[in-house]
């Protein structure tokens, strides 16, 4: 069994993979840094709950945007698995060509969710919309050029600075009230928040799909905890919200001459 793990700044998504096949998601919340132990601990008593071994655990593949968290994740696979972890870093095989003027800047959950898109996607112009603590979109080439991108404030975080900076309005569940005209304060902010994020990623999108793509469009991919919101009115051709896991399986595979699977002793 393989185990990929996306650390974002507000939760670990990880995720079992067996024979290729996702078998199981896990999700742990990253704003409280924990110690390696509290990690190993935690790690080792999810599989076990989920009727799954520990010890069956072959190599673990890692993207990281939450640097001061990497330390204590390594150490955590190293103490209790006995296993030192793939991180997707600079220099790692991709099957990308990266445009940035600074390929170093390019976040790993976007090369991770990259990486996924271009296999199951191949030699199509790609856009990815990642709704998570920050909305991103990935600009890929059918050549599988790595074109670009552009980032937005996320969701929850244009809900916490609207509920910090204003005396009245208050916290409210993220959903999609499916009207426009809120008739509460409540549903008001619901339907700001909602179409603001929609809004935004079909502007995106669009502009996307003529400056980078001559006006032919490509395919529209949605991933990220609050991807699944905008199924049903996103702009999207697919909604992948395990994207990150999938791109790490496989950048594990495009590495395998520099992972050492198994036990490290």
């Amino acid at each position: 069994m393989i185990l990929t793990l996306d650390v974002g700044n507000t939760s670990l998504l990880g995720g079992i993979f067996e024979n290729g096949n996702l078998i199981l998601q896990f999700r742990k919340p990253s704003l409280v840094r924990s110690s390696s132990d509290e990690l190993g601990v935690f790690f080792r008593a999810v599989l076990r709950e989920n009727g799954l071994v520990p010890d069956k655990i072959e190599a673990v593949s890692i993207c990281s945007v939450v640097p001061d968290a990497d330390h204590s994740i390594r150490n955590a696979f190293i103490k209790y698995f006995d296993i030192t972890p793939f991180e997707l870093q600079p220099g790692a095989k991709t099957g990308l060509q990266i445009c940035y003027s600074n390929p170093l800047e390019v976040g790993a959950d976007r090369i991770a969710n990259a990486i996924a898109a271009i296999n199951l996607y191949p030699n199509r112009n790609l856009i990815i919309a990642d709704f998570g603590t920050a909305t991103t979109f990935c600009v890929i080439s059918e050549t599988r050029e790595y074109l670009g991108g552009i980032i937005i404030p996320g969701i929850q975080i244009s809900l916490e600075t609207l509920v910090r900076n204003t005396a009245k309005l208050h916290s409210v569940e993220i959903i999609d009230l499916h009207k426009t005209v809120g008739r509460t304060t409540v549903e008001s902010i619901q339907s700001g928040l909602f179409l603001g994020q929609l809004g935004a990623a079909k502007e995106v999108i669009q502009r996307v799909t003529v400056e980078a793509f001559a006006g032919v469009q490509p395919i529209v991919i949605g991933t990220g905890g609050f991807s699944s919101l905008f199924a049903d009115e996103g702009p999207f051709d697919a909604i992948h919200p395990d994207l990150a896991l999938y791109g790490l399986y496989q950048a594990l595979q495009l590495n395998q001459s520099k992972v050492k699977t198994g036990k490290t002793k």
